[in-house]
């Protein structure tokens, strides 16, 4: 089997995930509490985040689901937050906290530059938005080697559906048993699965514990570094 290509999820696979996302979380369920904080980390709690510890539960609403959800969970449970459009303000605040506290995976640039360099496509499939991913990975120097970036509002649908593994197969003209899906959460291997991506890889880097992972994945490893390893350094990278 030829492998091509490499769609990565973005939080917890090539950002480091509590990092990243638990200040900036903190922050949005803030503004829907309408700076209630005893509010905000009811929020934080039904949304998966333990504040305490700094960490978000894996499978939870804050480490798989979409801004829309998230929106609509929390909107229910803070029904007098005071905003028409909770979604925008979130995505906005999620953008602007997110530059802010985005951090990488250890090795993240030197792992897809070398990636790259050995002629694999690469691609980006995110339920954040479009804008938060390229806003969120601008600081890292990576962006410029991928051929294809989906957020849940670059209209191929979110996780689990199969649409991102489909659009970055039309997008790069690629066939869906030549990619590779990455992801650290059960939602990712769910969307490998479900487009019949050619093979399907778990990573431990982000919120999820290797039994959370392995009954989907084809691989679990540690983090992205393992890739070249299992792929091997051929331009097309042979797996028969």
């Amino acid at each position: 089997m030829a492998i091509r290509g490499i769609l990565f999820d973005k939080d917890g696979t090539l950002l480091d995930f509590n990092a990243t996302w638990v200040p900036a979380n903190r922050a949005v369920a803030r503004m829907v509490a309408n700076g209630d904080e005893g509010l905000a980390l009811r929020l934080l709690e039904a949304g998966g985040q333990d504040d305490a510890t700094g960490t978000v539960k894996p499978g939870s609403l804050l480490a798989a689901s979409d801004i829309g959800v998230i929106a609509e969970v929390w909107g229910e449970l803070a029904p007098d937050h005071g905003q028409s459009d909770l979604v925008g303000m979130m995505d906005e605040i999620f953008q602007r906290e997110g530059a802010i506290s985005s951090a990488p995976i250890d090795g993240l640039a030197n792992t897809i530059n070398s990636l790259k360099e050995h002629g694999l496509t690469l691609g980006i499939a995110t339920n954040d938005s479009e804008a938060g991913a390229r806003v969120t990975l601008a600081p890292f120097d990576v962006l410029h080697n991928f051929d294809f970036l989906a957020g849940y509002d670059s209209g191929h649908g979110a996780k689990p559906g199969p649409g991102m593994v489909h659009g970055f197969c039309a997008s790069c003209d690629l066939e869906v048993h030549e990619v590779v899906v990455v992801g650290d959460n059960r939602h990712d291997l769910e969307m490998g699965r479900n487009a019949k991506a050619g093979m399907v890889v778990g990573v431990l880097s982000g919120t999820s514990a290797r039994g959370d992972l392995e009954t989907l994945a084809d691989h679990v490893m540690e983090n992205i570094g393992g890739l070249e390893e299992l792929l091997g350094l051929s331009t097309v990278v042979d797996l028969a």
